[in-house]
């Protein structure tokens, strides 16, 4: 029995570490895809925000699917047990597991994700790639100070030395802000574009811990399947609000007119609509599946160690300069990511070890050979 239950723990375990890798790619992918490919649409003459901002979540269709087709899979699968145990009641799958107060919680969440995407893209439709990027980075210090207060989350001197190299990096690149400024912006315009992102890095270093303050607080078991319908009505609501506001801004009346005057051809406006969907996708996905399987603050970490990536990107595809402090900031990014695994590997160790003490203990104790 005692075997049973520690290969049960084991293949928990293993599906947990699976499921983190996954969304830690998936995140990786969306951290720098999703601003890339925003920007493209705002170098080559887009100019709606609030369009902008809805692309962020209006990919949500795609877990509709996943939901559906996951729920295919155990409905087979529940059939099929049934049909080779009659003496047992088994029952049967729901499609929808959702309870009302995690509903409610995931709908203010993506209100939330709505005017956050609103003002990141506001920013992003005024700074270049490598400007918004840094003050991004700042909300990983936003992260864990409110994954303090909210989650109480336990810093170890790896996660405190991640998050300090993490920060110095922002500072490192903030040393060459001054000349990125784009041709033609004025100052004002700028420092709007730069209070907005700030802000951004502000609101979603909230939503990442509030996401965990509330998986904890859910009087349900949290499954990934729970999260990604979460996920689903999180997005919906962030897309209703996004929605409003393009009603009200004329967004709708215009996109047309946009796509024929677009500087890379009609066909190619709507390809980068679409792939930027995609990859918002990818991020919300990714980061709302690392909060499951790991903490808030590794959302965080994920986020802030690919920003200066995305600047290597934006090197590469928009022939943005590379200065010395972009590779200073990519180092010690990459340090400070290192620095968190390497602290999280030595206390699922220490765990590990623990839970072998005890468990030969109880089995010294025991009256039973």
């Amino acid at each position: 029995m005692v075997e049973e239950r520690r290969e049960e723990k084991e293949e928990k375990r293993t599906i947990k570490k699976t499921l983190l890798l996954l969304n830690s790619i998936f995140l990786a992918i969306g951290t720098s895809g999703g601003p890339l490919v925003m920007r493209l649409y705002f170098i080559h003459g887009g100019k709606r925000i609030w369009l902008s901002s809805f692309l962020e979540t209006a990919g949500f269709p795609i877990i509709l699917i996943t939901i559906i087709i996951s729920y295919l899979h155990r409905l087979y699968h529940h059939n099929r047990r049934r049909r080779h145990n009659t003496t047992t009641q088994i029952i049967k799958p729901n499609l929808i597991y959702m309870k009302p107060p995690l509903f409610f919680a995931s709908a203010i969440v993506g209100i939330l994700t709505g005017l956050d995407g609103y003002l990141y893209a506001y920013g992003v439709s005024l700074l270049p790639v490598s400007t918004f990027s840094l003050i991004q980075a700042t909300h990983l210090a936003f992260t864990a100070i409110f994954a303090f207060f909210l989650v109480k989350q336990k810093f170890t001197a790896y996660s405190v030395n991640s998050i300090l190299l993490l920060t110095i990096a922002a500072v490192v690149l903030a040393f060459h802000s001054s000349g990125d400024r784009p041709s033609g912006e004025s100052r004002k315009q700028y420092t709007i574009g730069f209070v907005m992102i700030m802000a951004a890095a502000a609101l979603y270093g909230f939503v990442l811990p509030l996401v965990e303050l509330v998986y904890k607080k859910c009087k349900q078991t949290i499954t990934y399947y729970l999260v990604l319908e979460f996920q689903l009505v999180m997005c919906f609501f962030a897309t209703l609000f996004c929605t409003i506001g393009m009603i009200i801004s004329n967004d709708f009346k215009v996109i047309a007119r946009e796509a024929r005057d677009y500087e890379l051809g009609e066909t190619k406006y709507y390809v980068v609509l679409v792939w930027s969907a995609l990859m918002w996708q990818f991020f919300y996905l990714g980061a709302m599946g690392v909060i499951f399987s790991s903490s808030s603050l590794l959302s965080g970490i994920i986020i802030a160690v690919f920003l200066p990536v995305t600047q290597a990107l934006a090197v590469v595809f928009y022939k943005e300069k590379f200065q010395a402090e972009k590779g200073v900031a990519l180092v010690l990014s990459l340090w400070g990511f290192v620095s968190y695994f390497y602290g999280e590997i030595k206390q699922a160790r220490k765990k590990n070890k623990n839970g072998c003490t005890e468990t030969q203990l109880h089995q010294t104790l025991s009256p039973n050979p």
